[in-house]
């Protein structure tokens, strides 16, 4: 596990923490929040490693026993709270791990911190109970919720925290990224970095697994068939590839990029900012075919498509117009 420099982004967020404990100013509770994959638990991690560093920087030095003992998950002051049912987090899950656990003075360091991931899941009792410990800890108590939905929390929760929400990546970080750690070539790493929306965790993901580009490929063939074939065929075809649904945001994710390539081509002419840049061909010719508002009624009407999905709109009634939009224009 690296230290804050090894962290992706959330440059803001780094400096806060470090500030904090320069100045010695650390608070009781502090909120993570943001979507699954954006970082919350390294960042969490990270700072509760620097927190117990033997060497008290505002990095974790890595090499003293506290840090080797964080970095193999066994530190006894580092408490990982966790919970037996996978929906939610009870009261009795948070009373054994937390609010008995917390009496207890530390072993071996400054700090006793609990680290509360999918935070969103914790029971109205199990947040209840909590409160309490939040309004009066001991002074070596640090309390880590990760979330990836603040709202789920008490407002009496949330008031009493420190709020810290992660932002997505720049596109070029999380490229560069892939391409340096992952060692994914060009083309790859910017399909990847576009399609994650300065996700790194859904970035990392996608670039390791076969699944996605087996879908990318698909979304492409369903494209380059979408004047050939017969309305009732492509609603079939799409529906089978999604695994019945499935993953049909991510092929309309994949539309959306597609189509943007294809204004982008139209608009400038130039390869440099595509994605699909092993599609150029294709590209050309879809460009020189549809005008530009018909290209950007396309990408709106892939956008609504996701909505009315959303809303439980029938599935092959949305399709059907969706395509309908792809072919007149």
């Amino acid at each position: 596990m690296p230290g804050f420099e090894e962290v992706v982004g959330h440059k803001e967020i780094i400096r806060h923490l470090q500030n904090a404990i320069q100045l010695g100013k650390v608070s009781h509770a502090y909120i993570f929040s943001g979507e699954t994959g954006s970082g919350k638990k390294l960042l969490a991690t990270t700072f509760a490693m620097t927190l117990q560093c033997e060497r008290k920087g505002i990095d974790p030095c890595l090499e003293c026993s506290s840090c080797k003992r964080a970095m193999s998950k066994n530190h006894p002051d580092i408490i990982h709270v966790t919970h037996e049912k996978p929906n939610s987090i009870g009261i009795e899950d948070i009373r054994t791990q937390l609010i008995d656990d917390v009496a207890i003075k530390p072993y071996c360091s400054s700090y006793k911190i609990y680290i509360v991931a999918e935070a969103e899941k914790l029971t109205l009792q199990a947040q209840n109970a909590l409160l309490k410990t939040i309004e009066e800890p001991p002074a070596y108590a640090i309390i880590l919720l990760l979330t990836s939905n603040m709202d789920a929390l008490l407002p009496t929760i949330t008031s009493r925290c420190v709020k810290l929400s992660l932002r997505p990546v720049k596109e070029s970080m999380v490229k560069e990224y892939l391409m340096e750690k992952l060692h994914l070539p060009d083309y790859q790493a910017q399909m990847d970095a576009s399609f994650s929306q300065g996700n790194i965790g859904k970035a990392r993901q996608m670039a390791e697994s076969d699944e996605f580009s087996v879908i990318t490929d698909q979304a492409l063939r369903i494209l380059k068939k979408s004047n050939e074939l017969e309305l009732y065929e492509l609603v079939d075809m799409i529906k089978q590839l999604s695994g019945d649904k499935q993953n049909i945001y991510e092929y309309l994710d994949l539309f959306i990029m597609w189509f943007r390539d294809v204004l982008l081509f139209k608009a400038t002419k130039e390869v440099d900012g595509l994605v699909f840049k092993d599609q150029l061909n294709y590209i050309k010719e879809r460009a020189s075919r549809s005008s530009y508002e018909g290209i950007e009624d396309i990408i709106n009407a892939v956008e609504k498509a996701k909505e009315r999905l959303h809303a439980n709109v029938n599935f092959d009634l949305v399709m059907e117009l969706l395509f309908m939009t792809i072919r007149e224009n």
